[in-house]
């Protein structure tokens, strides 16, 4: 079972490579939902750990629709963490629809030159998650962060488990939204998912709790 912690500052982000996550995603602005990090805590990070660090690629917080500066700073991004030796990207573009942008995610994918790029919760917002799902693996995404398309995992747990019966041969579903030490386990047994992710953020806390990611993956 293959747990990411998502972080949102330079603290969480060392408790979670400290940490028995496999994972990190490193975000700016938890009030947001995670924006861009900084491009040398990246670097200070790469150099001291080993573990694997995704970046979140999202200029601004709010929606997922982009003015053409904000797709320019993205591309850019992209091209700056690279160098910086971002292991994977994470990002998610819809049109005015609210529907997958086809075409602006598949410049950012071919800038990441082969890096595995997570399509995140953005899904949870388009109309037929099922098929944002087929198109998001016709255009190459590695993995899709989604609670199902509910507010929480464990709202959205009975289509998180089709989209892990119907989709898992073809791309990582990475069940995020709420999970907890409390609920993962739960989780697990409904979505029969193998990757999961959360912020282990604590009720009136800051930071990541280290005891949580523990918890976290001893409950998967």
């Amino acid at each position: 079972m293959f747990l990411e912690i998502a972080t949102f500052d330079i603290t969480s982000a060392e408790i979670a490579l400290n940490s028995v996550a496999d994972r990190l995603e490193f975000c700016a602005d938890i009030n947001s939902g995670g924006i861009t990090p900084d491009l040398e805590e990246l670097r200070y990070l790469k150099e001291k750990y080993s573990k694997p660090i995704h970046v979140m690629i999202r200029p601004v917080g709010g929606g997922f629709l982009y003015t053409e500066s904000e797709f320019r700073e993205m591309q850019k991004s992209i091209i700056e963490f690279s160098k910086a030796n971002a292991d994977g990207f994470v990002f998610g573009i819809l049109d005015e629809d609210q529907e997958i942008d086809i075409e602006k995610n598949k410049i950012l994918i071919d800038l990441a030159n082969g890096k595995p790029c997570v399509f995140h919760r953005a899904i949870d917002r388009t109309k037929n998650i099922f098929e944002s799902t087929e198109k998001l693996i016709e255009l190459g995404f590695k993995e899709i962060l989604t609670s199902g398309g509910e507010n929480s995992a464990m709202e959205g747990k009975e289509n998180l488990k089709k989209l892990v019966e119907g989709y898992s041969d073809d791309i990582k579903i990475l069940i995020g939204g709420g999970v907890r030490s409390n609920n993962i386990s739960e989780l697990k047994n409904v979505t029969h998912g193998q990757y999961f992710h959360s912020s282990a953020v604590l009720s009136y806390e800051s930071f990541a709790n280290a005891d949580e990611i523990k918890k976290l993956k001893v409950n998967l």
